[in-house]
């Protein structure tokens, strides 16, 4: 495949979001991209289904991908070699000396366990200089979700056991559930549970989960939980807003149906469905107040509604423009909104997690040193 979660708008396949090191992030795609052909066929007129079914192919093959992009006067072409989608679903690195960095891509099989090595690897690395970790940053932005189990035990590596990580609730009996940080709810049978040898400090350390509008789903159910325990600050800008659940029903050996059969809510009872998470802290993506224009679920036409606040709700959750006239400056002088502003981000680089110019990320740096101050 080429690495994309992708959406229906106006008849065109819109990026929502590219994943890290795959060839469509690699060769530039952005989220909010529009996709108008695929080689030369136009897309309009395809359904979702057909689109992707078009873009998936044998790994070494290339396709032609034809996109529209806000503040381009004319259509983008990528040439992109297919390749095996395999995403190295969580990093770490000691951003600085006591403060841990975890990021994770996506929700995969092994991703709770990954997570749970990669921590138990920054605490033995400081507790080797004979230091204990001071802080730890979290980072779920663009992360597209994934699978429930490894959400549910990402959140319980840093949670008291039995917390409440999520509950979902739909018309049947059967919908109803409550998921909790036990064994039972992000093990798989017959598996040894890689949570019980985390050190003791990972659930007291002081804590800031990063989100952006790419990050859904499953990372919105952990961010959400997380927040409601008052485990972690919560900073970035808002989440995508995907919180519904969908059960594959198989009609005969090659054909299923999908259907939408419950709704993912948080610990306090806050619906995640096209509103999503609200962070504590709101901070954009670079210092001059600027983020890359994002697709959200409750810009998606016939999204399912927010059933705990309403339409209204989801309409004041959304970022609020400024109009033309009034928007601050952006780089070179050119106001947020302006064609100038526009062609800026066109060509902005590719977002880069925990570079030198990542500018959330030093911002919780800055809040959790600030934290180590006020604990003095």
């Amino acid at each position: 495949g080429l690495g994309i979660e992708v959406g229906m708008e106006d008849g065109f396949v819109k990026v929502v979001s590219p994943i890290e090191d795959t060839p469509a992030f690699k060769a530039g795609l952005k989220p909010g991209d529009l996709i108008v052909k695929l080689d030369d066929t136009p897309v309009k007129g395809m359904t979702l289904s057909d689109a992707v079914k078009r873009m998936r192919g044998k790994p070494k093959t290339s396709i032609k991908l034809t996109v529209a992009r806000k503040g381009e006067s004319k259509p983008l072409e990528f040439v992109i070699v297919r390749d095996k989608i395999k995403v190295q679903s969580v990093k770490s690195k000691m951003a600085e000396p006591g403060y841990g960095y975890v990021r994770v891509t996506q929700f995969q099989e092994e991703t709770a366990a990954d997570l749970a090595r990669h921590i138990d690897k920054l605490y033995k690395d400081k507790e080797a200089k004979g230091e204990p970790l001071k802080g730890m940053v979290l980072d779920l932005r663009n992360d597209p979700g994934g699978l429930l189990h490894g959400a549910i035990g990402v959140a319980a590596a840093f949670l008291p056991a039995n917390s409440v990580v999520v509950t979902t609730d739909g018309r049947v009996e059967d919908a109803k559930r409550k998921y909790t940080a036990a064994s039972e709810d992000y093990l798989r049978s017959g598996r040894e549970d890689f949570l019980k040898k985390l050190p003791d400090g990972v659930r007291n350390v002081p804590m800031i989960v990063l989100v952006n509008g790419g990050s859904a789903s499953a990372s919105e159910i952990v961010a959400g939980a997380l927040q409601d325990h008052k485990r972690a600050v919560v900073m970035g800008t808002q989440t995508f807003g995907k919180g519904s659940v969908q059960t594959v029903l198989p009609l005969s050996s090659k054909s299923a149906i999908k259907l939408t059969t419950a709704r993912y809510y948080t610990p306090n009872g806050r619906s995640i469905q096209a509103k999503g998470i609200v962070p504590d802290i709101v901070v954009e993506e670079t210092a001059n107040g600027g983020s890359r224009e994002r697709l959200r679920e409750a810009d998606l036409d016939r999204h399912l509604a927010n059933d705990k606040d309403g339409k209204d709700a989801e309409k004041s959750a959304a970022p609020k423009k400024e109009p033309v006239d009034k928007a601050p400056a952006g780089k070179n002088g050119a106001k947020e909104g302006s064609k100038d502003a526009d062609k800026d981000e066109a060509h902005a680089k590719p977002f880069e997690p925990a570079s030198k110019d990542d500018y959330q990320l030093t911002q919780a740096m800055n809040l959790l040193k600030a934290l180590q101050v006020i604990k003095k």
